[in-house]
């Protein structure tokens, strides 16, 4: 294993999809720029990369002119151009948006104009036969079609990144998590697992850790990580017919998360989910793994409780999916008629690192901040994969103001 450097140009800490791009990004503009990028996991793209069901989204749900909106249209484009490049697998294989009564249409008419505001490409709105016609086994009173919504294994986007970044010169060093930054004059120190680096400038994407460094060095308080359990079945391989690409429902305007769905993977497998349940750890992929720090930092963040007060209907429901196989896919028959409890078999675990603001909002968009030497990324939850690229790309523009 590698060691870390003792000094650098910039630090990028966390090896994910967000801090690999940010690296990469940082590197094509200046190739005399020594940067190390550190991870605490043993290996790249351990966490949000690589527990997710690889999609590609195309900028549908996002408010118009928030930086999610932006950065997913510009995102996914650069990602699939950069796929092509490398020699990535990346299918366009579609979305529905499915509304399956006539009480859902005021939302879908809303998720229309976004989308049309947006500048998402080929987004159509189509009736009950065209949806037979896209997804033969699904039904509903009216959908949004997305033709550019897409998949991929980000898994090897990240690895194709991590070669990008040697490639130009930089370094990846796995198992490596940093504990602090000491900012001071014109340099920071990292403090990590394996010593000290003196850098210039250190850039965090920590995603699920992301707060607690940079409230660390002077950034604000809020908002504050709660992590959320995402949970999914996966379809028997004869039953995998059921859906072509992906069958998503009309989402709850008031919470940022998208709803049970199925998504065909880049590797033909289905998946039904994700769950949205908040838990006790960071990286509670097992529901049974709590860790008293993490649970107390949500439990002691007022918004935590004002969120819960807001929302515990939602909260119940939630609850119920994750406890009964029976009830999720209940729910997901809403718009797949023919699917059964018989059809599915248990499925992977991914955590969203959620932020939170003080009065129980869940944030809904990308939160950037910026302390003495550093740049903080402090809210990067799906769409963040597919707008990595360019994410990346509004990172190195604030960096360079003050590199």
């Amino acid at each position: 294993m590698a060691d870390p450097p003792r000094t650098c140009d910039v630090v990028v800490v966390g090896g994910g999809i967000v801090g690999l791009t940010v690296a990469r990004e940082l590197l094509i503009r200046r190739p005399d720029t020594q940067v190390c990028v550190l991870e605490r996991e043993r290996r790249l793209a351990a966490h949000q990369t690589s527990h997710s069901s690889g999609v590609i989204h195309a900028g549908i749900y996002y408010a118009p002119g928030s930086l999610k909106a932006r950065l997913c249209v510009e995102g996914a484009a650069l990602l699939y151009a950069y796929c092509e490049e490398r020699g990535i697998e990346a299918k366009r294989n579609g979305k529905l948006i499915v509304a399956t009564d006539s009480d859902e249409l005021p939302r879908l008419d809303e998720l229309e104009r976004r989308g049309l505001a947006n500048g998402v490409p080929g987004l159509r709105r189509i009736g009950p036969h065209q949806i037979g016609e896209i997804e033969p086994h699904a039904r509903g009173v009216a959908a949004l079609h997305s033709p550019e919504t897409g998949v991929v294994d980000f898994g090897r986007v990240a690895e194709a990144l991590a070669k990008d970044i040697e490639e130009a010169g930089g370094t990846a060093i796995t198992g490596c998590g940093v504990t602090g930054l000491e900012p001071s004059g014109d340099r920071i120190a990292v403090e990590h697992d394996r010593g000290r680096t003196e850098a210039s400038f250190a850039i965090t994407c920590a995603g699920a850790w992301s707060d607690r460094l940079a409230v660390a060095v002077g950034a604000p308080a809020e908002p504050r990580i709660v992590p959320f359990r995402g949970a999914y079945l996966r379809l028997r391989p004869e039953r995998r017919d059921l859906v072509r690409g992906s069958i998503y429902p009309v989402p709850d305007p008031e919470l940022p998360f998208l709803g049970g769905h199925l998504t065909r993977t880049i590797d033909g497998e289905v998946l039904l989910g994700p769950s949205a349940l908040m838990v006790g750890a960071r990286d509670a992929y097992r529901l049974s793994r709590i860790r008293g720090g993490d649970l107390a930092a949500s439990l002691g963040w007022p918004g935590t409780w004002r969120l819960i007060a807001r929302n515990w209907r939602s909260g119940i429901t939630e609850i119920r999916h994750a406890a009964s196989r029976r009830a999720f896919v209940a729910a997901l028959r809403g718009y797949v008629p023919e699917l059964s409890t018989r059809d599915v078999l248990p499925g992977p675990a991914g955590i969203r690192a959620q932020a939170l603001d003080r009065n129980g909002h869940l944030v809904d968009d990308f939160v950037v901040h910026r302390t003495d030497r550093a740049i903080h990324v402090r809210n990067a939850p799906s769409p963040a994969a597919t707008s990595s690229l360019a994410l990346a790309r509004l990172i190195a523009d604030e960096a360079e103001q003050v590199m």
